[in-house]
């Protein structure tokens, strides 16, 4: 009889659960549910979904082991009882941006700051991290701030609620996770308490009273799923962050690149060195095998084409099938898709803006491939930051929701100068998780060798003068607040 376990993939939009076969990968079954929009959230609410999708998947009463990939950098404040000081801030909520620049000025100015940043922890502190969210929570809430007992993230506080642990000492995280904080040291691995301390303006003695979530290897156990519910069998992996998870999902190793587009975009690839990148473009963050994945993530991934598709009243097909209609260049039309802020580069407050509009370009055509090469274009940069720290990229892989737009598809190999390959749909933070399950559940030295998934090559001839006038016309953002 086959062993079972269960990969959770919480993310910004939903809880996602698929139930595998743990010595093939096969498909069982799954379920999901919608998580509520916005950039703060209770984070019962993520329990509520969770516990939805586990019931649409057909429960865990059959489930040996279960792993939870998450969204990264949230901010969970507990109380001394256990209980969350205020809704969570996500990684999407940018109202820590000054709070960032602060951090980083406090080390040296900018550059020098910079630089000491990445040195410390592998990356520059940006609104989407933890410590900044701190600082801003000592800053603006500063009642709520002196009542932080514990600091979680989003995958260690749902694990904890799995487990039904009700100490704060029974909190775990993993390195992937931890890497993503600002006061975790990616390279020693090991916690920073007074980059903590930095963040809430409290003494370094203090902060190590603060609980921060025990960290985990790769393979090692968080414990076991919370009895009082019938889980007392299910036998818990460390989990993820969602990049992490996704490239344990995928397969990946040295020299394999991942180009996500979800509701963010995110460059990731495996190094089995550290990376530091005193510019903060690249992140070193570790991954969830015991090796290191750099990041480059954006704010604005899908929704770029999203926002597109509601300008000209089509849905997602019919976008694409005006920009492959149209010429590469869009007739001089380039689209700067800033438009929730970004990250990559570090704009939190900038907008998007059409550049080169023209009555050539004036036409549902040309904004239709602006739109799309604009979103290439803008992770081509990340990708690009990857390779000029030495990360070797031997192969890249399209993942995500906006990577089964057939114009992305087609232009992603003439933007990015690369052959590009594209797996089939499916949940592969969910999947990285069950593979990390099923991981701690065999106590292997290295995670089950489940099948691949099909893949479709797709090549181009390139397009450089598209990435030189995108390159040229980004520029103009560059002084913008």
């Amino acid at each position: 009889m086959a062993i079972l376990v269960a990969g959770i993939d919480s993310s910004t939009q939903s809880c996602k659960v698929v139930i595998r076969d743990s010595e093939t990968g096969a498909l069982v079954r799954s379920g999901s549910a919608k998580h509520p929009e916005g950039t703060e959230v209770d984070p019962e609410a993520w329990w509520d979904a969770f516990l939805q999708a586990v019931e649409a998947a057909g429960g865990l009463g059959d489930v040996a082991a279960a792993s939870v990939g998450g969204q990264q950098h949230g901010l969970v404040a507990l109380d001394s009882s256990g209980r969350v000081i205020r809704n969570a801030l996500l990684w999407n909520d940018t109202r820590s941006a000054e709070a960032a620049d602060q951090l980083i000025q406090e080390h040296g100015g900018t550059a020098e700051g910079k630089a000491n940043w990445a040195r410390m922890t592998g990356s520059v502190p940006v609104a989407s991290f933890t410590a900044t969210k701190l600082r801003w929570l000592a800053e603006a809430e500063p009642e709520n701030a002196a009542r932080v007992a514990a600091v979680a993230l989003p995958h260690d506080w749902l694990t904890w609620k799995i487990s039904g642990a009700a100490r704060l000492e029974d909190l775990t995280t993993d390195r992937s996770d931890a890497s993503g904080t600002s006061y975790y040291d990616t390279a020693a691995g090991q916690y920073r308490y007074e980059l903590l301390a930095q963040a809430l303006h409290i003494s370094e003695e203090a902060a190590r009273e603060i609980v921060l979530p025990r960290v985990l290897g790769p393979n090692e156990s968080a414990g076991t799923g919370d009895p009082a519910r019938g889980w007392g069998h299910l036998v818990l992996g460390p989990g993820a962050g969602d990049n992490a998870a996704a490239a344990l999902g995928l397969g990946m190793s040295t020299g394999d690149v991942a180009i996500s587009i979800g509701t963010s975009g995110v460059v990731s690839a495996v190094s089995p060195e550290p990376i530091q990148d005193p510019s903060g473009t690249v992140n070193g963050f570790a991954d969830a095998s015991g090796e290191f994945l750099p990041l480059a993530v954006t704010l604005n991934g899908s929704r770029i084409l999203d926002g597109v598709c509601r300008m000209l009243g089509v849905d997602h097909d019919q976008l694409a099938e005006l920009a492959l209609a149209a010429e590469p260049g869009a007739n001089g039309l380039t689209l700067i898709p800033y438009l929730e802020g970004e990250r990559t580069p570090n704009l939190p407050f900038a907008t998007g803006s059409f550049i080169g509009l023209s009555l050539a370009s004036m036409n549902p055509q040309d904004v239709a491939r602006s739109a799309v090469e604009g979103l290439l274009c803008l992770l081509a940069d990340g990708l690009s930051a990857m390779t000029s720290l030495g990360v070797p990229v031997n192969s890249i892989q399209l993942i995500g929701g906006a990577a089964r737009n057939a114009a992305v598809q087609q232009l992603a190999p003439a933007i990015f100068e690369r052959e590009i390959l594209v797996p089939e749909p499916d949940e592969y933070v969910a999947n990285g998780a069950a593979r990390q399950a099923a991981w701690v559940l065999s106590g292997a030295e290295a995670p089950p060798a489940w099948a691949a998934s099909s893949t479709t090559r797709f090549s181009a001839e390139p397009t450089r003068f598209v990435r030189d006038r995108y390159a040229e016309r980004q520029m103009l953002f560059a002084e913008r607040p």
